[in-house]
């Protein structure tokens, strides 16, 4: 007997099967306005580093340009991902938000690894920098993005998509606090490897927040269980919860989206058992202890009749129940 939980709302209430995304509208127009800003802010960058003659400048214009593609293909996946599901994609583009994260932050190690060779090349070969002009538009940048960082800040702090940009947004935070420290210290002493020595230290703070939203986003594609969902403790639950499941087995979890986690698995019960009453005790469980709203559970009276019916989610933890049977 095959079953799907309904989503339930804070009263009970039945909401079908279809997902929300509510949370991705307002993400939206945060990723929306966050990129206007930036892209503003990459044209007068441009056009400043042309007046000025500075290469450094139309440098960190090219980085914002990819800074304001990654906010494009975030807000554009956000818009995609509210689509509601079709024949052919049954769970909808939920899928497309993590995939956006992960692209970006591959975007992000690319980035990364090109302002430290430059920092490098730049630093065994010094050119001649116009500090004052660095130092007027990195204040300029760093307010801009200031109120873009402060903006997706107040934003799902869960959408890894909005995280992905933020972190795109943090990067040139940080590289416009480097360029003004590197201005001061050019203008007041002359020191110019300051400039690539700061660039260098910019991206290593990257690189380790990068890597986490690849390893994040990487475990979402691969279809694994959701971090910090024991499967082994949930089976268990499951069993001292609900009296008539004799045993619960075959469980498979997963992420369809940054959020939205399915689960599918086996519970064996008593032939007496009442199937309704066992499937809507055991949604309630899943629901109100471990937020899962979308279950498929086959209930059991006899022995399972799959040809591999081992235990998934490792060794089960000790239980009274267990010990008794």
């Amino acid at each position: 007997m095959h079953d799907h939980a309904a989503h339930k709302g804070p009263g009970g209430l039945d909401h079908g099967h279809a997902h929300s995304h509510d949370h991705g509208h307002g993400s939206g127009k945060l990723l929306g306005l966050a990129l206007l800003l930036t892209a503003s802010f990459m044209l007068v960058e441009f056009a400043g580093g042309l007046m000025a003659g500075s290469l450094a400048l139309i440098a960190d214009a090219g980085h914002m340009l990819t800074d304001a593609a990654a906010l494009a293909l975030a807000w554009a996946a956000v818009k995609i991902a509210g689509r509601p599901a079709d024949l052919r994609r049954t769970f909808g583009y939920q899928r497309l938000r993590v995939l956006a994260t992960f692209v970006n932050g591959f975007a992000l190690m690319f980035i990364t690894a090109w302002i430290a060779i430059e920092a490098t090349q730049r630093f065994f070969n010094p050119a001649p920098v116009d500090g004052r002009t660095i130092l007027w538009i990195g204040s300029a940048g760093l307010a801009v993005n200031l109120i873009v960082f402060a903006m997706l800040r107040r934003g799902d702090s869960h959408d890894m998509n909005v995280a992905a940009a933020t972190l795109h947004v943090l990067g040139d935070l940080l590289g416009s606090v480097a360029a003004i420290c590197a201005a001061l210290v050019i203008m007041y002493t002359g020191w110019t490897p300051i400039d690539p020595l700061l660039s260098i230290l910019v991206c290593l703070l990257i690189v380790r927040s990068a890597w986490s939203l690849i390893r994040r986003s990487t475990h979402i594609l691969m279809e694994g269980a959701p971090e910090g969902l024991d499967l082994a403790e949930l089976r268990v639950t499951l069993e001292d919860a609900v009296p008539d499941i004799r045993d619960v087995h075959h469980i498979h979890t997963w992420l369809i989206g940054p959020q939205d986690i399915l689960l599918t698995m086996h519970a064996s019960v008593a032939v007496d058992a009442d199937h309704a009453q066992v499937l809507r005790r055991a949604k309630a469980v899943l629901a109100e202890r471990y937020l899962i709203t979308h279950a498929t559970i086959q209930i059991e009276a006899e022995e399972c009749v799959d040809e591999d019916c081992s235990d998934a989610g490792g060794p089960r933890p000790s239980s009274s129940r267990a010990a008794m049977r």
